[in-house]
């Protein structure tokens, strides 16, 4: 089977747009506000105020709702997979389709079952991060279950610090997989474009990759997280660290 070229230049695009994408958003959040380093902040607060609670019922509520909503997404993945290898099963009706739509450019049976591959890829990846994700938020159930209360007055203030750093890290890796889940689903967009055409897909490439860029670092709901802390978006301050 034989790729054309400017099929190869699409994927080397995509994967270029994802991977560059991640990469950047991690280097520049060392250095930027954005969502990633204030729901980091939010998050030891939030664990650091645990421990001066009696009760934890509440908190454990709201990991349990986070964690049902993204084992929704873990199941939604399953279905969506399934659904791509039925298609690859038929791919010969597939091919059918695509042809008869409009704007749809010519294309071998072995180039569609090398996308359908590539889609039910995304799939996978997507399905291991909301799943680690899962196990990461019911660790932290398990620590909200044991976690230092101030009705125990016997605790060391270094025990109750040292203890909601660490339940804050284990939150805020659990949230960090569950992002790149959902940005498997956003680049995943993205790559049907390309069973139109490998033009389309390039462009919609760089338009998943602006609305990441946009929603993590200048979009409404950072600019009211960073509100709360009495922040701005833009360099982080030396003063806040």
């Amino acid at each position: 089977m034989t790729i054309p070229l400017i099929d190869i230049i699409a994927l080397s695009w995509f994967m270029f747009c994802w991977v560059g994408y991640s990469f950047f958003a991690r280097k520049r959040a060392k250095t930027y506000y954005s969502l990633s380093n204030i729901l980091c902040t939010l998050r030891v607060e939030w664990m650091n105020a645990v421990v001066h609670k009696e009760h934890h019922i509440a908190d454990a509520a709201l990991v349990g709702n986070v964690e049902r909503t993204v084992t929704f997404f873990a199941s939604s993945t399953i279905f969506v997979l399934a659904g791509v290898l039925t298609v690859i099963a038929s791919n010969d009706a597939f091919v059918r389709v695509l042809e008869q739509l409009p704007f749809t450019t010519q294309q071998s049976h072995g180039l569609v079952l090398l996308k359908l591959a590539g889609i039910a890829g995304i799939m996978v990846f997507a399905f291991f991060k909301f799943t680690w994700a899962v196990r990461q938020f019911g660790f932290v159930s398990i620590l909200l279950g044991m976690a230092p209360s101030i009705s125990r007055p016997t605790v060391e203030k270094a025990e109750r610090d040292a203890f909601s750093l660490n339940a804050a890290k284990v939150l805020d890796q659990a949230g960090h997989e569950y992002n790149y889940g959902l940005r498997a689903y956003y680049f995943a967009l993205a790559y049907l474009c390309w069973f139109v055409s490998p033009w389309l897909f390039i462009t919609a490439s760089i338009i998943v990759t602006a609305v990441l860029y946009r929603r993590e670092y200048n979009s409404r709901v950072l600019r009211a997280l960073l509100a709360s802390q009495g922040l701005e978006p833009g360099p982080k301050s030396t003063t806040s660290e």
